[in-house]
């Protein structure tokens, strides 16, 4: 549940809430009662083990480069001319 926030604690408090951010913590920011923006923490990115990787593409079907190939060259240009 997202914490609301004045402006003015915004400015005011920003180290604390960037801690908060730091922490999971959701803000909804307000403007004279009013509903402004929101500000949530990104997504971290996580670290996938390379064994753990291979494991979850064990079982995936190959890839026929050849096909993947006239797929690609079907859909995209490849003339140098450029287009903008």
């Amino acid at each position: 549940m997202a914490r609301d926030i004045t402006q003015r604690q915004l400015r005011n408090d920003s180290g604390d809430i960037m801690r908060g951010l730091d922490q999971g913590e959701s803000f909804v920011v307000t403007r004279n009662g009013v509903p402004v923006g929101e500000l949530t923490p990104l997504r971290r990115h996580r670290f996938v083990n390379a064994d753990a990787v291979i494991a979850m593409f064990r079982g995936a079907p190959s890839v026929d480069l050849t096909r993947l190939r006239s797929d690609l060259d079907r859909v995209a240009s490849q003339d140098l001319e450029p287009r903008a």
